[in-house]
């Protein structure tokens, strides 16, 4: 499930550019979460983003949230992959949209081709639709602003937590395309990664025959690939299912 934010952070339509962390606006302890998030539990997190004041925010929200939740901290992706090497059973990545050794999404993409069943939610000082697309598209969880209020941000780890998608509504432009296109990414969003790979390989044109040649697998294999792909995106053909991935802009680099 996909599920769309409060509007609990600043500014409402266009690029947002935030300052380095807004996590201040609940200074007196723990807020309330949402009942139906009550029985979220988080054990083990890990934050990667290179800015120290930002790390420290996210720690303050997730400590005073999530009782005995471990937390661990990295400042870029060479140290989380060795963090997440070392460790095991994380519950969540707040990953920072840019951090310095990958580019935009690359770090998202490395993670989800490593560890597919964990969970990362994407953190960005600034943001709007295409990026959210992008995030969503790439397999994120989540797309969490900066900007947002600390009681917004609770609110969007119980629900990632939880096993939803959380998304900011400030991308809301068009509410019925947007709902269109969203419904579009979670079918996606339920591939598994090489479910995606092929595809990736469908929306360039490739035959199962070449598929099968570039990926070092048997036709058969390709045939179940795409049968099930066609499954989850509830669709007929090959055809349909390319212009249902060209709609949100998928072409196996987002």
């Amino acid at each position: 499930m996909i599920v769309m934010g409060r509007g609990n952070y600043a500014g409402k339509s266009g690029p947002i550019a935030a300052p380095p962390i807004m996590f201040d606006d609940h200074p007196g302890g723990p807020v309330m979460q949402a009942d139906d998030n009550s029985e979220a539990v988080m054990e083990r997190v890990l934050i990667i983003d290179d800015h120290p004041l930002v790390r420290d925010g996210l720690r303050s929200v997730i400590a005073i949230t999530f009782d005995g939740c471990e937390i661990f901290e990295a400042a870029g992706m060479e140290e989380a992959v060795a963090t997440l090497e070392k460790q095991s059973n994380f519950d969540l990545i707040l990953l920072d949209l840019n951090i310095p050794d990958v580019k935009r999404l690359d770090g998202l993409r490395l993670l989800r081709s490593r560890y597919p069943i964990l969970p990362v939610v994407m953190v960005s000082g600034a943001f709007d639709r295409a990026i959210v697309r992008e995030a969503l598209s790439a397999g994120a969880a989540g797309f969490i602003p900066k900007s947002m209020k600390r009681s917004a941000i609770v609110d969007a780890l119980h629900r990632v937590v939880s096993g939803e998608i959380y998304m900011p509504d400030a991308i809301e432009d068009n509410p019925q395309d947007s709902q269109e296109e969203i419904d579009i990414l979670a079918r996606i969003n339920s591939l598994t990664p090489q479910q995606r790979i092929v595809l990736s390989h469908l929306v360039h044109g490739r035959l199962n025959k070449q598929i099968a040649h570039d990926l070092s697998v048997s036709m058969t294999t390709v045939k179940a690939h795409v049968s099930a792909i066609l499954q989850k995106l509830g669709v007929f053909s090959r055809t349909q299912a390319v212009i249902m991935a060209n709609r949100v802009h998928f072409d196996g680099e987002n």
